[in-house]
């Protein structure tokens, strides 16, 4: 296999880059087992992240042990590459212990970083070493400036970019970096406090599915399933087909049904101008796909780059001379690869009618055209795309979500403009085939055996540069110096002296011909530098021996493990010990306080008829929030603008007095700060803190933590609510009772507000359905705001109708059809000290706003039992039903029918669709792509729908 120029890929700021030549960003793959590794390492990644058997977002990936890490990082460190640990799912407090085992494993084994979610376990590595790198994870949603700044001060080295930035945003995020003083730190010199630059080397993902949700702010499998996102356990109900409803009518879409199934993301076309953005590090999606798929995108991927090492990128597109010239083959091997479509996602900005082409949500490959004639034992088309005997296809009727055929090609005879294609006996039944279905190729056995090559053996087939140095003059030994781009540097001497030539001196090209054989070793010969003096003679094999002795030196410097400050538990008192919180946990006395969150004017007025004194505003159109707090203030007679925040502080009653607080939309992006001032504006008493900007932007007023920060234990709850003087912080909807009760024992409960009952927010995604789907526009310019005329709803495929909502900043969010409930707990919540208990609405008309308020109050003075309230809400309102904690009882649909929820649950995710095979061959039911949906029964957690 012909070997890549070399490429530099060190992983650093944008700023370490000269004006003239922008630096090739590092390439990083997945690996979700040995085979995937050495697939990666064999086709020329920089890098390879990979989970273990916990803490990671990919537990159906076969993932590494413990005991895999030490011989692991020697096989990657001895190939020049880097080993990232995903450690990017949430901690629950009662596994910060078994984290930290996990970590202190990590960091011995000279790990070159963990890929970080949780701002808790961030805070916990670094309790443990001060100098391990930390990567901020895409599911810590960062979208802006302020969130890298937020990941600096963590302690992070680089931050994962939410995948729904555009490359202008990415410039925008990189200039504000630029633009401060100390932003010339690489990842390596950055790792301790007092070198850490003021900016950080940002990560994007280039290619691999797309989530439509944002990473980290995904509560579907959560909701209906007790499948969390955020522990590794995603369901991908974006795949399944959906129905659109519209004002209570079914909008025909025909054949577009997977209204959330975005195309897979492919950033090659682009890829000249993501690498002007400044980006240091372009990730591959794809720890639960096949070694070939790794191997096959890796391969293209590192040919881009190195094409664009050879012609340069340079800072402005009107001085830069390279050009990305993608051969058929490239296209090919990406589609082949796996694809749902491919799209150069949001880095080339919104276009809601590209992203989502809704007509299936798997895999289809190669598309090769219609069918044009059926017989009983051939088909016919005009062929678009290249077939050959033995490839695997699947007949696209238009139906992904039943069984499909397909199987092997064994003829393929062009008649004319046709193209005939005959099939096994029996593999195909053709009665099933039409004119005018799609033909997709979804299986290259040649291209897999191509690819398996490329990794398969002991032997290095992949090698990386170093550089060489003869020095020397007639009668001194031969000195060779060996530099591995990586950094080790070995010299070794001849034990004998330079004799002077008399027919064949030692030329640089003689030198070359004998250092240069390196085949069977990790390293191929790149820059040689020849300062012999003239005419000198040196034996063949004492030149061999010498390149033996550099080259086994280098290797032995590449595999010696990374020694990371690693503090012993001897020596330090750790966050995960329960004592490590100073303020120790109160059981509070005192009333409680029932929160109400409500999303329109008319709530807000049946909250207020109730009498309830603390209200939250979560508007889509934010220019009412002044409408409402006037209102709230008028109700009470308060005046008009909130305390401060060190006002608040300094007022032990400010938390007993009437308060209105608002929330800004959940995700922030560069330049929309007007935004947040809009918000400001309306002097409401507080505001719900939802992302980093938040933080920063509220820094001077009342604030609270909401469900979107993720808190999960207490390490992230004391640095959110102490670092920041937040009042009271939200505790995350992945928690059950069981997790809760931990929390709420390791922290003081007064840190904490709990809601209680909700539509769960599901999906929140910058693609925009009104705008796909009852619209012809592309974005906000030009779709004519159907958001701001027609009620949606998406129908799943056991009927229920999930509300679908569009904020300021045109974000939908798809809230769970059914209102959860966790009244059977509180009475416990009590007793472990909670007074904060939050009770949203979505759609609800007001009278149902007060018939709910009514109830939790009661249960909070202790009137009713939690399953009392259950009861009286279902009786009360039974077109809208309720579900309650353990799934066991029964749930009253809008058709009136008795379901378990259990077996609606089962309905929705595991009733596999008709597919492919990996092969394209036969049909299958289930699970896809290693990356869809999970068969398997399916369990609801603690929260009883109502």
């Amino acid at each position: 296999m012909a070997e890549s120029p070399i490429v530099e890929s060190r992983v650093g700021s944008a700023e370490e880059i000269p004006h003239s030549a922008l630096r090739i960003p590092e390439l990083l793959a997945p690996a979700g087992d040995w085979d995937c590794a050495k697939a990666a390492v064999e086709n020329g990644a920089d890098a390879i992240y990979f989970g273990l058997e916990k803490f990671n977002a990919r537990m159906r990936a076969h993932n590494f042990t413990e005991a895999d890490l030490p011989k692991l990082m020697e096989f990657l460190h001895r190939r020049g590459v880097k080993g990232y640990v995903t450690f990017n799912t949430l901690v629950f407090e009662n596994e910060l212990a078994d984290a930290e085992n996990y970590l202190r494993a990590i960091i011995a084994a000279g790990v070159d970083a963990a890929i970080v979610q949780d701002v808790g376990i961030a805070r916990l590595i670094r309790s443990l070493s001060p100098d391990f790198p930390i990567h901020a994870s895409t599911q810590m949603t960062i979208t802006s400036a302020a969130g890298v700044e937020f990941a600096r001060e963590l302690g992070c080295n680089l931050v994962v970019l939410a995948r729904e930035c555009s490359i202008k945003e990415i410039e925008k995020i990189n200039a504000v970096g630029r633009a401060s003083p100390r932003a010339d730190s690489t990842v390596e010199s950055s790792s301790r406090e007092d070198a850490r630059p003021t900016t950080l080397p940002l990560e994007i993902f280039v290619h691999g599915a797309l989530c439509v949700a944002y990473s980290g702010q995904c509560l579907t499998s959560e909701a209906l399933g007790g499948r969390s996102a955020n522990r590794g356990e995603c369901a991908q109900a974006c795949r399944m087909p959906y129905d659109l409803i519209s004002d209570g009518q079914q909008v025909p879409l025909g054949d577009r049904k997977y209204l959330l199934s975005p195309q897979d993301l492919a950033g090659l076309e682009i890829l000249p101008e993501i690498v002007r953005s400044g980006v240091a590090s372009l990730k591959i999606e794809g720890r639960l796909k096949t070694p070939e798929y790794v191997a096959n995108i890796t391969r293209v991927y590192r040919k881009a780059l190195d094409q664009l090492s050879r012609s340069g990128v340079r800072e402005n597109a009107g001085d830069s001379t390279e050009s990305l010239r993608l051969s058929a083959e490239s296209r090919y091997d990406t589609e082949m690869a796996f694809s749902r479509g491919l799209y150069t996602g949001w880095l080339g900005g919104i276009d809601n009618q590209h992203l989502v082409h809704a007509r299936f949500g798997k895999k289809r490959g190669v598309f090769l055209g219609e069918i044009t004639r059926v017989t009983d034992e051939q088909v016919a088309l005009k062929l678009v795309g290249p077939l050959k005997p033995g490839d695997g296809v699947v007949f696209d009727a238009g139906t992904p979500d039943q069984d499909e055929e397909g199987g092997f090609v064994y003829q393929v005879i062009p008649r004319g403009a046709e193209t005939w294609l005959g099939f096994g006996q029996g593999d195909v039944d053709f009665h099933r085939i039409h004119v005018g279905d799609k033909l997709w190729k979804t299986s290259d056995p040649e291209l897999d055996r191509r690819l398996r090559q490329s990794f398969e053996g002991d032997a290095p087939k992949f090698q990386r540069p170093i550089e060489m140095e003869v020095h020397g003059v007639v009668g001194k030994p031969l000195a060779l110096i060996a530099r591995d781009e990586a950094g080790p540097v070995t010299k070794a001497e001849s034990t004998m002296p330079l004799a002077k030539a008399e027919k064949q001196p030692l030329t640089t090209v003689r030198l070359r011909d004998q250092l240069g054989r390196l085949g069977g070793t990790p390293f191929k010969l790149g820059e040689l530098k020849n300062e012999l003096g003239d005419g000198v003679m040196l034996p063949v094999s004492e030149l061999n021996r010498l390149r033996r002795e550099v080259v086994t030196e280098l290797e032995r410097q590449r595999v010696l493990p990374k020694r990371w400050e690693l503090i012993h538990r001897r020596d330090a008192e750790t966050l995960s010990k329960n004592d490590s919180i100073a303020s120790a946990p109160q059981r509070l006395s005192g009333k409680s306080n029932l929160i109400v969150l409500v999303r329109n004017l008319a709530q807000l007025d049946a909250a207020l008829k109730c009498g309830v004194t603390t209200v939250y505003c979560d508007f889509e159109n934010p220019k009412k929030y002044r409408e409402a707090v006037t209102t709230f203030h008028e109700a009470f007679g308060c005046a008009v603008g909130g305390a401060s925040a060190a006002q608040n502080r300094l007022s032990p009653m400010a938390n007993s007095q009437p308060s209105i607080w608002v929330a800004p939309p959940r995700i922030f992006k560069m330049g929309e700060e007007w935004t947040l001032e809009q918000v400001r504006s309306c002097n409401a008493d507080g505001y719900l803190v939802r992302n980093y900007d938040h933080l920063k932007f509220f820094t001077n007023d009342r604030r609270v933590g909401d469900f979107s920060l993720n808190i999960a234990n207490r390490l992230a709850a004391d640095y959110f609510k102490n670092k920041f003087a937040l009042e009271r912080v939200t505790a995350s909807y992945d928690l059950n009772f069981t997790q809760l009760e931990a929390l709420l024992q390791a922290a003081p409960p007064e840190w904490f507000e709990i809601t209680i009952h909700q539509h769960i927010p599901m999906f929140h995604m910058e693609h925009c359905v009104f705008c796909a789907f009852l619209s012809s526009g592309t974005d906000y310019t030009n779709c004519g705001r159907p958001c701001d005329e027609h009620d949606v709803k998406l129908r799943d495929r056991v009927g229920a109708e999930h509300p679908l909502k569009a904020d300021v900043g045109c974000r939908n969010t798809v809230f769970n059809s059914l209102a959860q409930t966790g009244a059977e707990y509180v009475e416990r919540m009590l007793a472990l000290g909670v007074r904060n208990f939050r009770v949203e609405f979505v759609n609800e008309a007001p009278e149902q706003v007060g018939q709910t308020i009514t109830k939790y109050r009661q249960l909070l003075r202790g009137e009713i039992s939690g399953t009392q309230l259950w009861r009286e809400l279902k009786t009360l309102q039974p077109i809208w039903g309720h579900t309650r904690a353990d799934g066991r009882d029964a749930r009253l649909t809008r058709r009136g029918n008795l379901r378990s929820e259990q077996c609606a649950v089962e309905k929705l995710f595991v009733g596999g669709v008709g597919v492919q095979d990996e092969s394209g061959a036969g049909r299958q039911v289930g699970d896809q792509d290693g990356d869809q949906l999970a068969t398997g029964r399916v369990t609801l957690v603690e929260a009883r729908i109502v």
